[in-house]
């Protein structure tokens, strides 16, 4: 038990970390080029695990539809839309925003399943959390500090991750795949399709930047995909998926602490959304019905 909740702190450092690492990635190449570089050195460790444990069959092939799903959903459009929005804040803004994905998940999870119907107390969860995520934004300077562009592809990404977990359940939990499999097939086919579709031209500016580099590769990829999700399904498996989300809560606070630390403003203000957000996310978690 020790094991999993050192785990379970350890995964939200890692994901709180990966916004610097997105920053410094940014200043030298494009969004699209770093969600490439982070999909395929995530991809490369979930590979080899999956290859080892022999969990990809061919019999998965006819669940494909559902896999590319998930890979926009999950992986592709989700990682643009948290990279691309990094690039415009800082990179402590960008992690607080982060927590609104439990928010989104549920909205998701009221609107399509019937089975998800919210409570009194997660509606004033989301209502909290919509509070904090308005309040980030500085509306009263008139969207010139912070930059609304970057809030919306940040908006957008967590809507496309909590999208996906609402599709999952929808589709894909009653076929009892390994989450291994899954998450697999969902980033192998992000590698191939933003392979396809991104352009190439400067991402070799990458290697001239080592801080870059390394964070791009070991930060975003090794650590902040291919671990994060050997991490995240090993807490699943011994704490159950509701004590497994307990590293959203981490990730925001981490985000915010580097944020501090390499100089960027942190202001009342930054602390009361952070905890709207964060105090929203633990009223939708422990209010669902028995």
């Amino acid at each position: 038990m020790f094991r999993a909740y050192t785990a379970l702190v350890l995964l939200g450092v890692i994901w709180g970390s990966n916004f610097i690492f997105m920053k410094w990635a940014t200043a030298v190449i494009t969004p699209s080029q770093t969600v490439f570089l982070r999909v395929l050195f995530g991809f490369i460790p979930l590979a080899l695990i999956a290859w080892r444990h022999k969990v990809i069959t061919r019999k998965q092939l006819a669940y494909l539809p559902h896999f590319i799903v998930m890979s926009v959903l999950a992986t592709s459009f989700y990682y643009y839309g948290f990279i691309a929005g990094t690039a415009l804040l800082p990179s402590s803004i960008a992690g607080l925003l982060s927590g609104s994905i439990p928010i989104f998940t549920f909205l998701g999870a009221a609107l399509f399943l019937p089975d998800e119907r919210p409570t009194k107390q997660m509606a004033l969860g989301v209502a909290l959390g919509l509070a904090g995520i308005a309040l980030s934004t500085r509306p009263w300077q008139g969207g010139m500090s912070i930059s609304l562009i970057g809030v919306l592809w940040m908006l957008a990404g967590s809507l496309s991750v909590g999208a996906s977990f609402v599709y999952a359940r929808r589709f894909l939990s009653h076929l009892k795949l390994s989450p291994l499999a899954l998450a697999t097939w969902q980033i192998g086919l992000a590698v191939m399709t933003l392979a396809v579709l991104i352009d190439f031209d400067g991402i070799t500016h990458i290697a001239t930047d080592a801080q870059a580099l390394w964070g791009t590769v070991l930060g975003l990829g090794i650590l902040g995909t291919g671990a994060a999700f050997l991490i995240y399904y090993f807490i699943i498996e011994t704490l159950g998926s509701v004590r497994a989300a307990g590293a959203t809560y981490i990730a925001p606070i981490v985000a915010v602490v580097i944020g501090a630390i390499i100089g960027e403003a942190i202001t009342y203000v930054e602390i009361i959304a952070l905890l709207l957000i964060l105090g929203g996310v633990l009223l939708i978690q422990t209010g669902r019905k028995k």
